[in-house]
């Protein structure tokens, strides 16, 4: 999407100027052969806030090759020049008729992209997956509604040999695991990704600092904690706010070991929720509890002025939830990381020097600057990971 007045597009958060972006021709999609294909219903959504499923999966996804993305207000455009100003070649389609038609083919999948704060579908939108199932597509459902426990979508997937994948649903409860201390087991590097809003780009960084540290050669894992880098193909992690508050600690922590003894990882980098600071959240005290990070990366948008869907709650500033992360817990914010909503590059520019400046740490943009700024921010912190790098073979 043509970038407008020199602003950037934005990370979890964007909106589409009426008569301001061009519907562009879109090249065939090439999807690699047996590859697992879906689609993703984000209807009004997309590029917003509770789109932020859709938003992950057309950025990333180690599971599925993403066909096309629904959502009528955007019909015609490349999904990502409406994310990111730079296309990817996924389509967003009017509907799910308009959406089959470009597949060319049956998905084998139909994800629900949104991740609305009820965790409810309307009856729209029921009625949506059910006519999804009856063309032979699976389901997969971050919603904290379990379609698997519902009668109607139950006998749906009998009649149509199709599955629903409920990705919020714990494990039962008797096997549900309590904090151990097994966490001291974990002797490298435990980073976890917070921020000071939800919504906010953490598990976005989260992903790309992990990609960064692999590539110069520092083993590295992500442990997601919420359904959409569940979707995206984690191999480790949980949706902690599916967990009852009892054992999201050890449901985590279990986690961790078992991500360390099976990788023997250099750095494990935990996906953030929520923010420590915020009311309505709680996730990111879990985090700090369960993966005992001894370093944090805080996520923070300079130009947002108050914190999604509570608009009379200012957003707070990186010093005072860095004081608050370094006070609850025993760990250190080794960066910041912004999310450049709303603002231009030079606005990133300021913000990245004045923010080192004030706060004494490295800062960067995940998205619009080198993620070699990452490494490098991990690198500061933890010195001794240097031995792993190449160049001191």
């Amino acid at each position: 999407m043509p970038i407008k007045s020199g602003r950037l597009p934005i990370i979890e958060h964007s909106t589409i100027v009426k008569g301001g972006t061009e519907h562009l021709p879109l090249k065939p999609l090439r999807v690699r052969h047996r590859a697992t294909t879906a689609i993703v219903y984000c209807e009004g959504n997309f590029a917003a806030i509770d789109g932020k499923t859709a938003n992950g999966l057309v950025r990333h996804s180690e599971k599925y090759t993403i066909l096309s993305v629904i959502d009528s207000e955007k019909s015609g455009l490349d999904s990502g020049r409406v994310l990111d100003g730079k296309a990817n070649y996924i389509p967003i389609c009017k509907d799910l008729a308009d959406a089959l038609a470009q597949a060319g083919t049956m998905p084998d999948y139909f994800i629900f992209g949104m991740a609305p704060s009820s965790g409810m579908l309307s009856i729209h939108e029921r009625s949506l997956i059910l006519e999804a199932m009856s063309h032979g597509m699976n389901i997969v459902n971050g919603l904290h509604e379990f379609l698997n426990d519902d009668p109607v979508f139950k006998a749906a997937c009998k009649a149509n040999k199709v599955k629903i994948l409920d990705i919020r649903k714990p494990r039962a409860k008797k096997d549900l695991r309590m904090f151990s201390g097994r966490i001291s087991e974990v002797i490298c590097p435990r980073i976890a990704v917070l921020g000071t809003d939800c919504a906010i780009g953490k598990r976005t960084t989260a992903t790309i600092l992990t990609q960064a540290l692999n590539d110069q050669g520092i083993k590295t894992v992500m442990i997601g904690t919420g359904q959409t880098g569940l979707i995206q193909g984690a191999r480790y992690g949980v949706a902690l706010d599916a967990i009852p508050s009892q054992f999201c600690v050890g449901e985590l922590e279990a986690t961790m070991v078992e991500a360390f003894e099976n990788e023997q990882p250099d750095v494990i980098v935990i996906e953030g929720q929520g923010a420590l600071s915020h009311p309505a959240f709680s996730s990111s005290s879990f985090i700090l509890r369960g993966s005992c990070a001894n370093a944090v990366v805080l996520q923070h948008a300079p130009a947002r002025k108050h914190r999604c869907d509570f608009e009379q709650m200012p957003t707070p500033t990186p010093t005072s939830e860095i004081n608050l992360i370094e006070t609850f817990a025993d760990t250190k914010v080794i960066g910041l990381t912004i999310n450049h909503e709303n603002m231009t590059d030079a606005d990133v520019t300021a913000a990245i020097s004045q923010y080192e400046q004030e706060l004494r740490i490295p800062a960067t943009d995940a998205l619009t600057r080198s993620p070699k700024h990452l490494v490098q921010m991990v690198l500061t912190a933890f010195p001794n990971l240097q031995v792993n790098l190449p160049a001191a073979a």
